[in-house]
């Protein structure tokens, strides 16, 4: 019975999916601040971004692989450590490449935790909430968006920097004290060795599944890390109006990820077609909508909604076909979904730079994830057919 409600257990990942995405983020608030203090160009400052993201692609597989053998309550509390180690280095760090190498060091707990956490929570529900438990726990992403960025913005103006990475240790500090008290141990002996996980890998629906996220994805970031750009010169926001906006975007990733893992639940395959199609939808509506400040933030709520409503659907099929290798693999969709971030990053800066200029971002985000709604049709199709072949097979 207990398995019908959310436990306690996995709101406690969700407040460590904060305190972890709240470090990924902020950094993009307090870029000007860290740019001047250091004597650092701001382009130089915005590697630190890179320099986690990309600690995030590679070094999560490879950590996962090697953690996945140990007891997982242990996993996420070293991995919580870590994580505190990380920022107080970035709160002291004296120069440029202190400040680089701790953000290497924080961004390398984000995929194992994400992953091995996912895991955890699915485990922790019955297998009708999994999506719901997944949802749950990167709820705490979409709160760092909301709360912790612009919180910790504010923080940065008013304190300086230092105290920002302060204040988010201590978020991991709170975190690391319940998951010790509270997340009960599991995965005792479950020594999976490297190559049984690995070969999870040779499932093409798996590798489909990754692919997925890589491409439906990219739509995401290549609109919401150029928002304040468009606001400002398209559709004639104040500087301090961006804060709101992003806010308000916020609260749609909220409601999105709450559907988003009630719809999974329901129908994975229904859920994953209707969200990608409702991202792209959305993405023309910001579009049509920029030069109207009103119909702008209503077209950019409701892309906040459809877009993360695609996280649990993600997540979570990738987890289906992970096999004997699924921490490995829920790691290597948060790899997924920050090459993703990076490629948006990339196609949206392009686009800025470009003589189509911000008002085309909109309509170039939705180029890749067209290549991603391909791909979910044809796992559907795989996966109607596997069932149709196991009709007397569980998941």
């Amino acid at each position: 019975m207990n398995k019908e409600r959310m436990p306690l257990q996995v709101w406690i990942l969700t407040l460590a999916a904060f305190a972890i995405g709240t470090a990924e983020f902020v950094i993009a608030g307090i870029l000007p601040q860290v740019a001047n203090s250091l004597s650092i160009s701001e382009g130089q400052a915005g590697y630190l971004i890179s320099a986690y993201a990309l600690a995030i692609v590679f070094g999560g597989p490879v950590l996962t692989i090697y953690l996945a053998r140990f007891n997982k309550k242990t996993v996420l509390a070293g991995l919580m450590v870590l994580f505190i180690a990380g920022n107080l280095l970035s709160a002291f760090a004296p120069n440029y490449l202190v400040l680089m190498v701790s953000r290497v060091i924080t961004g390398l707990v984000q995929g194992p935790f994400y992953g091995i956490g996912a895991v955890v929570a699915t485990n922790l529900v019955s297998e009708k909430m999994a999506g719901r438990a997944v949802g749950q726990m990167f709820a705490g992403l979409t709160l760092a968006n909301v709360l912790g960025v612009p919180g910790g913005t504010w923080i940065g103006l008013q304190f300086g920097w230092h105290t920002t990475f302060l204040t988010v240790s201590a978020f991991g500090l709170v975190a690391l004290f319940f998951i010790t008290t509270v997340i009960k141990s599991s995965g005792h002996g479950e020594a999976k060795d490297v190559k049984a996980q690995l070969m999870a890998f040779k499932n093409p629906m798996l590798l489909i599944s990754l692919a997925i996220t890589v491409f439906a994805w990219s739509g995401f970031m290549t609109l919401y890390g150029y928002l304040a750009p468009i606001a400002m010169h398209i559709t004639g926001f104040a500087e301090d109006s961006v804060t709101w906006i992003l806010v308000i975007v916020g609260v749609g990733l909220i409601i999105g990820n709450t559907l988003g893992g009630r719809s999974s639940d329901k129908n994975l395959q229904k859920a994953s077609m209707f969200w990608a199609i409702a991202m792209i939808a959305s993405l023309i509506l910001v579009g049509l909508a920029i030069e109207n400040k009103v119909m702008f933030i209503a077209a950019a709520f409701v892309f906040g909604i459809a877009s993360f409503a695609n996280v649990p659907a993600m997540q979570l099929r990738v987890m289906n076909h992970g096999g004997e290798g699924q921490e490995l693999a829920a790691t290597a969709n948060i790899s997924a979904f920050n090459l993703a971030n990076a490629f948006g990053g990339f196609l949206g800066g392009m686009v800025i730079d470009s003589q189509m200029g911000a008002g085309m971002i909109p309509y170039a985000a939705i180029v890749i994830p067209l290549i991603g709604l391909l791909l979910i049709a044809k796992a559907n199709r795989r996966e109607s057919r596997l069932a149709a072949l196991k009709p007397n097979l569980g998941r």
